[in-house]
């Protein structure tokens, strides 16, 4: 007779998470999904500003290597009251950079719920889930919930229409500047 040994239930599955604040809310992000951190002010000389009424969240794009990566304001696309943020994410996998107030903590999420039915427009796009930590209740977020390929589709345009005009406010420059110069010989 085989003496019956206690079975070990597996270790729940784990993953790294970042907490982070906008607007002095609480939100977590796979730490997977973050490419780095910085700070707002190195954005400061690459950072390009885009007009795009449609899309208020997004003022500003960076260009990192052949892409374009368009910054969000996690405020506005939560539609919380605006904070200044303070840091950014770059997210991988995406083309988007997330501005947030702040970190929290890097901590470990063993169990993400499914969302409940109240959420039930948009919002079903930004998160993955919700997480209990320390009985708070954090949404989870989708690195590639901030831009739909709609609005990337849109804001990919006005980059475009924003180079073409340039493009002709440099020809014009050009020459009205062969113009001056064949009229000074």
């Amino acid at each position: 007779m085989r003496p019956n040994f206690p079975i070990k239930a597996p270790a729940p599955r784990t993953e790294q998470i970042i907490l982070f604040r906008v607007s002095g809310q609480l939100f977590a992000v796979s730490s997977a999904s973050v490419q780095e951190v910085r700070g707002v002010d190195s954005l400061s000389g690459a950072a390009k500003e885009i007009l795009q009424p449609s899309l208020r969240k997004v003022k500003h794009v960076v260009r990192r290597g052949e892409n374009s990566v368009y910054v969000v304001n996690a405020a506005m696309h939560f539609g919380l009251p605006p904070a200044p943020p303070a840091l950014v994410f770059v997210l991988r996998r995406t083309r988007t950079a997330l501005l947030i107030d702040g970190i929290e903590k890097m901590t470990s999420m063993t169990r993400l719920q499914a969302l409940p039915l109240a959420f039930c427009h948009e919002e079903r796009g930004w998160y993955r889930g919700l997480t209990a930590l320390d009985q708070t209740v954090v949404p989870v977020v989708k690195p590639d919930g901030f831009l739909t390929p709609e609005e990337i589709f849109l804001l990919d345009a006005s980059l475009s229409q924003e180079a073409d005009a340039e493009a002709i406010r440099k020809a014009e420059e050009n020459a009205q500047h062969d113009i001056d110069t064949s009229i000074t010989q």
